[in-house]
């Protein structure tokens, strides 16, 4: 048996012939052909959307599969039949999105056909194709050739970026939304369940399908890490606000507690004047002994400027009474159970809501509303709003009071003045 290895020590001055090179693929006037045909079609019909299958993507695909004809070998025909099948093999997106490789076969033999392509070759084309489908696995060596070379994405380094661009195409095209997280896990799950199949594949595209495992694990572990991080930012051991956002909420509580008091004051002080104004009329009114007794007995029309000063007083003091009674925010809803704590309309801060609940989840939402910042000013901010409604509520039923005293007054003193000139 010849030893090369004792042949080449003895001759160093003749090292011995490395194998040559396999030639480069090379097209046939039919695969030019069909390249233009297809660049001159995705660029009158291709969506705009489709931002990852594009002629990119697909002069992608073709430039590889040349590379993996020349390191397997293929004859002429079987390289012009894996080129065909490489630019034709996502031209069904121009009419469908789900099952494109049906579409991508019926195109590419409508075309191979027009140009007297023989009708077993085209087959042949067509189930190239047909492998690149979920549903139909790769058999023969061009299928396996062309499938690998349609994932050969996953084995390019700057493969992350073109993820991008598939993750924008399934949100426009399909709806489908990721968070950055959700995006990286998928991703991880399909690069380390892919493999590719053929030989020249596996030489060509493993060890960079390797390396991007890795970095695709990396960038899985930073991204939990940055959510984790978040997390804890979020929820600790109790709430620690910050000294503006304290100021402003105690900013907040004092200035509606003080218009709170003005408005019990002026509607106690309208209560009072009313009342009054009320009992004197009554009083004088209804006393047959009084110094006004004689007087309205001869002019009753006197009863007029009386009476419009009595309704709009007993107006005034009515609405004057609806705006100083108690109001307490409540829910109908409410019942005792351990869901309705955590409820956002719910405002664990007020004894109008948290009265409803028992004890035991009282507790057990206060523990968590002091553990997470935003529950915390979430129920502040609820406090704060319905603080607000009652006295949106106050200060209508006030405006209302005075209103209906300022117009009475109007009346009564228009109305004795046309009684003093019809008495004149």
């Amino acid at each position: 048996m010849e030893n090369t290895d004792i042949d080449a020590a003895a001759a160093p001055t003749n090292p011995p012939a490395q194998a040559p090179k396999p030639a480069k693929a090379e097209q046939s006037a039919l695969v030019k052909a069909a390249k233009k045909y297809i660049v001159d079609l995705f660029e009158r019909e291709l969506a705009r959307h489709l931002t990852y299958h594009s002629i990119q993507h697909t002069e992608t695909v073709v430039k590889e599969c040349r590379v993996l004809a020349t390191m397997a070998e293929l004859s002429n025909a079987e390289t012009e039949q894996l080129l065909l099948a490489a630019w034709f093999h996502d031209s069904g997106y121009l009419d469908v999105y789900d099952g494109h490789e049906y579409r991508s076969m019926e195109r590419a033999a409508e075309w191979l056909a027009a140009q007297n392509y023989p009708a077993a070759d085209s087959e042949a084309v067509q189930s190239i194709i047909k492998a690149t489908h979920r549903d139909h696995p790769a058999e023969t060596e061009l299928q396996k050739m062309l499938t690998d070379a349609d994932m050969s994405n996953l084995a390019q380094k700057e493969f992350q970026a073109t993820a991008e661009l598939l993750r924008t195409e399934w949100e426009v095209a399909l709806g489908k939304t990721y968070a950055n997280p959700e995006w990286a896990e998928l991703q991880m799950a399909f690069i380390h369940g892919h493999s590719y199949r053929s030989d020249a594949g596996k030489e060509r595209y493993n060890k960079q399908l390797k390396e991007n495992r890795k970095e695709q694990r990396d960038e899985l572990k930073k991204l939990e890490k940055k959510a984790k991080k978040k997390d804890e930012k979020e929820t600790g051991s109790f709430a620690e606000p910050k000294r503006g956002i304290e100021t402003m909420f105690r900013t907040m509580y004092s200035n509606h507690m003080k218009l709170s008091d003005m408005a019990d004051k002026k509607a106690s002080m309208m209560i009072s004047l009313n009342a009054v104004l009320m009992s004197v009329i009554i009083t004088y009114v209804g006393a047959k002994s009084s110094a006004l007794g004689p007087a309205f007995t001869r002019n009753p029309i006197l009863a007029v400027p009386m009476g419009i000063l009595l309704l709009t007083s007993l107006g005034s003091v009515v609405s004057s009474i609806l705006s100083a009674q108690p109001d307490v925010t409540s829910f109908k809803w409410l019942k005792k159970s351990p869901e309705i704590a955590t409820n956002r309309r719910v405002n664990l801060l007020f004894f109008g809501n948290f009265t409803k609940l028992s004890l035991g989840h009282f507790q057990d939402g206060m523990f968590e509303l002091m553990r997470h910042k935003n529950s915390l000013y979430t129920n502040m901010m609820t406090d704060v709003y319905y603080l607000g409604e009652v006295l949106d509520r106050k200060y209508g039923l006030l405006r209302i009071s005075y209103t209906i005293f300022m117009v009475g007054l109007i009346l009564t003193t228009l109305s004795f003045g046309i009684v003093l000139l019809y008495k004149g």
